[in-house]
């Protein structure tokens, strides 16, 4: 713990100040010229480092009838079909308004501090 007692930021400025007036001009010069190139080069990597999202494609299943299908067959697959389409619409509604919920609690803490 004696170690972290002997640091103080006045000291470095002061080592870095000392360390700085003894040099000549030109090697100032060229060190700050090389602190900014590098911090541009850094900022100009992170800005444009994005990354993509893995493409998944939405693949959509149709089941294959027989072309001489009669309509009673086709209203019964339909009353088959009805609730479980309407089961998943209702899923969807309930996951956007729990969505929508979480926003506007969220909008409303900002709006509280301001923004």
């Amino acid at each position: 713990m004696s170690f972290l007692r002997t640091i103080s930021p006045l000291r470095a400025y002061r080592d870095l100040r000392q360390y700085l007036a003894s040099r000549k001009t030109y090697e100032v010069v060229f060190l700050v010229l090389a602190i900014m190139l590098t911090w541009t080069v850094m900022f100009a990597i992170a800005n444009n480092s994005k990354v993509q999202k893995e493409y998944r494609p939405n693949i959509v299943y149709a089941e294959q009838w027989p072309a001489n299908r009669s309509d009673e067959q086709i209203i019964a697959q339909q009353k088959i079909d009805g609730p479980k389409e309407k089961a998943e619409a209702d899923e969807v509604k309930k996951q956007q308004a729990e969505t929508q919920a979480a926003y506007k609690r969220l909008d409303d803490k900002l709006k509280k501090y301001g923004f």
